[in-house]
């Protein structure tokens, strides 16, 4: 039997389940994701289960930002100590920033954050207000040197791969385009099954940890109040948890146990537009200064992934399941059969495999692949007729369709990306 179906040797049910793993522990055993001491602390590799749900995840995001008009791109993992000096993470953040590296007279830093190299993007070409707003994603990597006592499975890592973007704006435009985030997040939170606990706003507090600049506070946090009172959802305004540069929106998520984390972010920064010497032309000809609207909708995939992991119990939607059917031939007699069935369903986008008898009895391989949402058991009567008897995993069983049916049927719930097994 390939690995990844499930966790072997246990009866517990899907729910129970749910109940009594973390993430750190069923995804260890459902082989989505290990880590090794010589690769470090906070340094998860993804084994090819995990893999699966981390791409599905990530195709959908983008598809989302695409939708909503964002434009994608890359930039590098590594910057000068310089372009973080400019932006103001070296003397508000740098605790969390790895130490520099010498290079040819160079210092460069592991970035901690994507927003100062989106500010250049921006800043490399001249912009119209016509332009406006010009909404930039990435889903890119960023590293922060956590401490080891506070990491710990995907949730606290060293090694982030961020749903980031940067919308940038004119003053007037600002609020629509944080609204119009947070809409984004209500949505991808149905998809994905995910329930925010709160909404919280996030204040500066007392201390040196923020920029001194206590106009822009007051122009950022009166502007993400209308945010949140246009938008209708409860939420509380905390001190101390807001970002160096700017007031946030955190959308809190929990955990199995109670302990809340931030998933998703919206904030309001007049500071490194500033800090950058961002501009573009309005209908004056004049030069103005834009706003930079930070969102994420599911923060870092690392956190994403491991929420999902316990939330489902590892029973994902079909859509995120690493491995969507299985095929299981009875005997060896219809193996030929089972393997058709699964290179149809790779022709159709969908990734199943083959649990054939050198895999065990048909209940062991049945039972080892309770987490896949669609079991294809094939007999004797299936494989002459060319049809396939699908076993949910909610328990129900559908009368048998010929296979074309069948897999055309489960490619139409995955692409809907819906939450239930079969329609009607």
């Amino acid at each position: 039997m390939p690995r990844g179906f499930g966790v072997s040797g246990t009866r517990l049910t899907i729910r129970e389940e749910t109940t009594v793993h973390d993430h750190r522990k069923l995804g260890r055993e459902l082989d989505l994701f290990d880590t090794d001491p010589l690769i470090g602390s906070g340094l998860p590799y993804w084994l090819p289960a995990g893999a699966a749900v981390r791409q599905a995840l990530e195709q959908y995001i983008l598809g989302v930002e695409r939708r909503a008009g964002y434009r994608h791109v890359y930039s590098p993992v590594l910057g000068k100590r310089e372009l973080y000096e400019i932006s103001g993470h070296w003397s508000h953040y740098s605790e969390d920033m790895f130490p520099p590296m010498d290079l040819g007279g160079e210092q460069l830093v592991l970035r901690p954050s994507l927003c100062p190299h989106h500010a250049l993007i921006y800043r490399s070409r001249a912009h119209s207000y016509r332009e406006l707003p010009l909404r930039m994603a990435e889903l890119g990597g960023m590293h922060r040197s956590e401490l080891s006592g506070v990491l710990g499975g995907l949730t606290r890592v060293r090694a982030i791969q961020l749903n980031d973007a940067h919308i940038f704006c004119t003053p007037e435009q600002a609020a629509g385009e944080a609204l119009g985030a947070l809409e984004l997040i209500r949505r991808a939170y149905a998809v994905l099954g995910i329930q925010a606990v709160r909404y919280r706003l996030s204040l500066p507090g007392a201390g040196g940890k923020y920029v001194a600049d206590p106009e822009l506070w007051e122009r950022s946090c009166k502007l993400l109040t209308e945010v949140l009172e246009a938008s209708g959802v409860p939420y509380e305004a905390v001190e101390g948890e807001a970002a160096f540069y700017g007031p946030k929106i955190d959308v809190q998520i929990a955990d199995g146990a109670g302990r809340e984390s931030t998933l998703s972010t919206v904030q309001i920064d007049f500071h490194q537009p500033e800090r950058f010497d961002l501009h573009y032309i309005s209908a004056d000809g004049a030069k103005h200064r834009p706003v930079m609207v930070h969102r994420s909708i599911i923060g870092s995939v690392e956190r994403a992934v491991a929420h999902l992991i316990e939330v489902h119990g590892g029973a994902f939607p079909a859509w995120l399941a690493p491995v969507q059917l299985v095929a299981v031939p009875i005997s060896e007699a219809e193996v030929p059969a089972a393997a058709a069935l699964v290179e149809q369903c790779l022709d159709q986008g969908l990734r199943a495999e083959l649990a054939g008898p050198e895999h065990g009895t048909l209940g062991a391989r049945i039972r080892a692949a309770r987490l896949v949402p669609y079991q294809a058991v094939i007999g004797a009567r299936e494989a002459s007729a060319g049809a396939v008897a699908l076993r949910l995993r909610d328990g129900r069983r559908p009368e048998a369709l010929p296979a074309g049916e069948a897999v055309g049927r489960v490619a139409a719930v995955v692409a809907a990306r819906s939450s239930e097994l079969w329609g009607g």
